[in-house]
Formats: structure tokens, C-alpha cells, sequence
């Protein structure tokens, strides 16, 4: 069962399946937990459900040729969201204790209150709610979202490079 052998369609339900179990984990988190999620932590939710719709999407079309560079692109896509969003949190993380953004208004109130541009300039920009570091295995959350979003990406970008088998 070595993963460098497995089929496309094999791969992306796998990559589902992790991003499935992401986001059930992240679930447990908050609500067994008790971990609040600050809005990174939301946006890193959102990259890993586009990237498990895609993979999902990708794994029961399953194109051969060009077609599957389709559904990798798109898996991209939400990993480079997601590493810029986990890298970010990590940043804020880092910061010394005095030079952490005071904490801002929920995101719920964000985006009721705000136009889109606006809501993510002040996500990006960080509140101390997102500085916040809860490690879990030794590492914070976003580093092992960063991992996960590196991994993912691999996972799609060497299931769309392999040849399909001739018959």
C-alpha cells in the first residue's frame, strides 16, 4: 500500500478523507475542547473544505489526461490559501507579548459590518485572540494545519503526475 502507487481516483478520495477527518478534528477542538476558533482559524476551515470539495469532486470524476491538472490546480488553490493563512497565524503566534495586536471584534460581527475587502484586511492583520497559542502534540494548531496544507498539496500535485496505466 504504498501511497506513491495509488491510483488518481485512490489519492483524492484519500485527500478527502484526511481533509474530512481535518475539519471533524477542528470540530472536536471547539466544541470538546473548547478551543475558540479566532478568524484565521476559520479561514484555514474554509481552504481545507475547498480542498476536500475538490478532492472529493476530483476522486469520483477521476479524468484522465490533462483533465486531472483540473482538479490539482483547484486543490492548489486551497492549500496556498490555506499555507498563507497558517503562515500568518504562525507570524502572529511568534510575536513578543507587547508587539501583539490588541483583540478585535468577532468575525461574525466582521462580516455583518463590513464589506469584503475590509473583513479581510482586518482578519490579515491579526487580533490578539489569534496570537493565542494552544499547542496541541507540542505544536500550535496552525503548525500542524501549515503540515497538513503542505502534505495535501503533495499528495495532489503527485496524484495528477502519474501516468495512467496502459491497458
Amino acid at each position: 500500500m504504498n501511497p506513491l502507487h495509488w491510483s488518481y481516483r485512490i489519492s483524492f478520495l484519500v485527500g478527502f478523507l484526511i481533509c474530512a477527518g481535518l475539519l471533524g478534528f477542528a470540530l472536536y477542538a471547539e466544541y470538546g475542547l473548547g478551543m475558540t476558533p479566532c478568524p484565521l482559524c476559520v479561514f484555514q476551515r474554509i481552504a481545507f473544505l475547498f480542498m476536500a470539495l475538490f478532492f472529493l469532486l476530483g476522486g469520483l470524476h477521476a479524468p484522465r489526461g490533462n483533465g486531472r491538472w483540473a482538479y490539482a490546480g483547484l486543490v492548489l488553490a486551497g492549500a496556498v490559501g490555506g499555507i498563507v493563512t497558517a503562515g500568518r497565524h504562525l507570524w502572529l503566534q511568534s510575536l513578543p507579548a507587547d508587539q501583539v495586536p490588541s483583540c478585535g471584534p468577532g468575525l461574525g460581527y466582521m462580516l455583518d459590518a463590513f464589506p469584503l475587502s475590509k473583513l479581510l484586511k482586518l482578519v490579515f492583520t491579526g487580533s490578539g485572540e489569534c496570537a493565542k497559542v494552544e499547542p496541541i502534540l507540542g505544536l500550535p494548531m496552525p503548525a500542524w494545519s501549515l503540515l497538513w496544507f503542505i502534505a495535501l498539496a503533495v499528495l495532489a500535485v503527485v496524484a495528477a503526475r502519474r501516468r495512467v496505466a496502459s491497458k
